[in-house]
């Protein structure tokens, strides 16, 4: 829809209007900037026409990201009066710098992913400007990524949850991910500030803490620490007890360590369940994806993990449609998917990204053939789900509140990361934000349906397409 420009008055009433796109871990630094907005006196506003200053924090992943990203950006830049500012901010921003100008003229300022926390210096020096050329801040040195600066939080509430990201940017060398392009190389939060964060995220009465990053298993070894995330969830578990879940994202093959396994089976605040984004199945694929190709390795790690924590919960993701990619090869990842039964997955087609290593590959797999593939997987995928699902029929499960309406009520299981995983529905009204423990009544691929105790039970149909990440 297209906004009619509104005229702002001289005198300027310093709010903000903040739009997040992309990731959770993106969500964090948009909350954080807001945090620096709101310390230098800067209002959040509901509209864009209420608001002195409209920022776009960006994601530039993946082609689809980008072209959201500026269709957002398009449509403020059509509603903007003149006294208002237009900021590009984020991943895109980063990675395309100036030729954000380009693809949206009304631009004016763009700061990147290194430096967000300028956000209100940018804007000073945009009001004190004598022409219309926009501003650059986009720092390509990466030291300051994920340091903690202007005493804000890194983290973003959910409701009853939290996001808490305790590093930033990746020294992994992906073929086809252009995070460290945009991200700069990997760079932890201290300890001690993540500990203090998840204390008074419990004073707040948060009851999920999720940690991320872009790989929360590299945690500390730019500290020089070992075993970095074991030693965190220690430390947070000691800091805030009263925290009843702490769930780990986008853990990396490899590095998931006997002290990690050991601590996540013997905290009982640490979930049992663990994000692995395996990309692929087959050695030769990801050997040209540069990826860890032991397929061993994910056999006996993820063995080990079940006989330490039979009711684990496995989230993984899988790319179709490499460069390369044969039939055989995609064969052997459904033979692992089917092997492993993995309790969620999300499947994306392969898209050759700018900069990246694996762009320069010929993309030999047609577009059909890859969403072929994709459809493929996921009906494999579909079947395994609603089985694992099924299990957990006649059996008592407890879940975080998120929502209620029409006469039932919106939970999370351990098992269900926010927005890419399943849900549980409750028939009745329970209260937001609480744990409960229900009788799991019903299974269907992606979510369960569930009675609370002395609650009368009501039928509920619900039918979604595959859950992505």
């Amino acid at each position: 829809m297209t906004r009619k420009a509104v005229p702002r008055p001289r005198s300027r009433s310093r709010k903000f209007h903040l739009v997040s796109l992309g990731c959770a871990k993106n969500t964090v630094d948009s909350d954080s900037m807001a945090q620096v907005l709101g310390a230098a006196g800067y209002r959040a506003a509901d509209t864009p026409a209420d608001a002195d200053v409209l920022i776009v924090n960006t994601c530039g992943f993946i082609a689809p990201a980008k072209e959201e990203s500026l269709a957002v950006l398009r449509e403020l830049a059509q509603g903007k009066s003149d006294e208002q500012l237009l900021i590009a901010a984020g991943c895109m921003s980063q990675r395309y710098g100036e030729e954000m100008r380009a693809w949206v003229p009304a631009l004016d300022g763009v700061i990147g992913t290194r430096r967000w926390m300028d956000i209100v210096d940018l804007m000073k020096r945009l009001r004190q400007r004598d022409d219309r050329e926009p501003l650059y801040h986009l720092p390509e040195d990466a030291r300051t990524v994920g340091r903690d600066e202007h005493g804000v939080a890194r983290v973003s509430l959910q409701g009853g949850s939290a996001y808490l990201k305790i590093a930033d940017g990746c020294r992994r060398p992906c073929a086809f991910c252009a995070i460290p392009l945009i991200k700069g190389t990997a760079v932890s939060r201290p300890l001690k500030s993540i500990v203090a964060e998840a204390r008074l995220l419990q004073q707040q009465g948060v009851r999920e803490i999720i940690l991320i990053a872009q790989d929360t298993t590299d945690y500390g070894s730019d500290l020089g620490m070992r075993d970095g995330l074991a030693h965190l969830l220690d430390a947070m578990v000691k800091a805030a007890p009263k925290i009843d879940w702490i769930r780990v994202m986008y853990a990396y093959p490899g590095c998931v360590s006997n002290r990690l396994i050991d601590t996540m089976a013997s905290l009982p605040q640490v979930l049992h369940y663990l994000d692995i984004p395996l990309q692929h199945g087959h050695p030769d694929t990801l050997k040209r994806m540069r990826r860890p190709s032991s397929l061993d390795w994910v056999r006996r790690t993820i063995g080990k993990m079940r006989e330490r924590m039979p009711d684990l919960a496995i989230r993984s993701t899988f790319i179709v449609g490499f460069p390369g990619e044969t039939a055989a090869e995609f064969n052997g990842l459904l033979k692992l998917v089917q092997e492993m039964e993995f309790d969620r997955v999300g499947v994306f087609t392969y898209s050759p990204e700018p900069g990246t290593e694996s762009a320069r590959l010929r993309d030999s797999v047609a577009p059909k053939m890859k969403e072929e593939r994709r459809e493929v997987l996921m009906a494999v995928q579909q079947k395994i789900s609603l089985r694992k699902n099924q299990a957990w029929v006649g059996k008592s499960m407890r879940v975080l509140i998120e929502g209620e309406g029409d006469g039932v009520s919106i939970g999370r299981s351990y098992r269900d990361a926010p927005e890419v995983d399943g849900l549980v529905i409750i028939d009745g009204r329970l209260p937001v934000g609480q744990m409960v423990d229900v009788n799991i009544t019903g299974a269907m691929p992606y979510d369960l349906s569930a009675t609370a105790p002395g609650a009368k039970q009501k039928l509920v149909t619900i039918r979604r397409g595959p859950r992505q990440t």
